[in-house]
């Protein structure tokens, strides 16, 4: 990491009482598992770490999306901006929702193939995994993969997808540039 990682005790003793609740939220976020490298990094700032925890948090856990929708999104911007990091916590989280070998083996690759036939993923799958590409790549999202978006998710879905794959754009700038988990960089697979 280009920055140490903060001693959330130092944090504890030292901080007024809002940095320490907040340490505690962090905390009470990754239960039972302890405070992970990013949380470590976020915590500079604990206010910032307070905002990330509470919007990321909705993402993953409060919106209508399949498991699998979601995590092909975070897989794709992972794969598409070299956030191996992200990709190393969420790839588990695709294959448990229900991706075969094969489409796990689709979501890593830098480019997605342009004939659909055995890749692992169902047509609805491919134009999300399509849908971020674009929009993590390019931004700006072509009309004929929008309505093929369209054609399989409601205004609220669509909406979420693109908040999805917003929020982790966010995510992967973060661990990339500041090289939190030390392993991103070249693909390590």
């Amino acid at each position: 990491m280009r920055l140490p990682y903060v001693d959330p005790a130092v944090i504890e003793s030292t901080a007024t009482g809002n940095a320490t609740a907040i340490v505690e939220r962090v905390r009470q976020c990754r239960h039972p598992r302890p405070l992970q490298p990013l949380d470590l990094a976020l915590l500079h700032s604990p206010p910032f770490a307070d905002g990330w925890n509470s919007f990321i948090g909705t993402v993953r856990s409060s919106l209508t999306l399949t498991d699998d929708i979601r995590e092909i999104a975070i897989c794709r911007v992972a794969i598409t901006n070299g956030a191996w990091y992200e990709w190393g916590h969420h790839a588990p989280l695709a294959a448990a929702s229900g991706l075969t070998e094969d489409g796990m083996r689709t979501l890593a690759l830098e480019q997605l193939p342009r004939d659909s036939a055995q890749i692992g993923l169902t047509e609805k799958q491919l134009a999300v995994a399509r849908y971020t590409d674009a929009m993590t790549a390019q931004v700006t999202v072509p009309d004929d993969l929008f309505v093929k978006l369209k054609s399989f998710f409601s205004d609220q879905e669509v909406v979420e997808i693109t908040g999805t794959v917003a929020a982790y754009n966010c995510v992967s700038r973060f661990l990339v540039a500041l090289d939190v988990g030390e392993r991103n960089g070249p693909k390590p697979f």
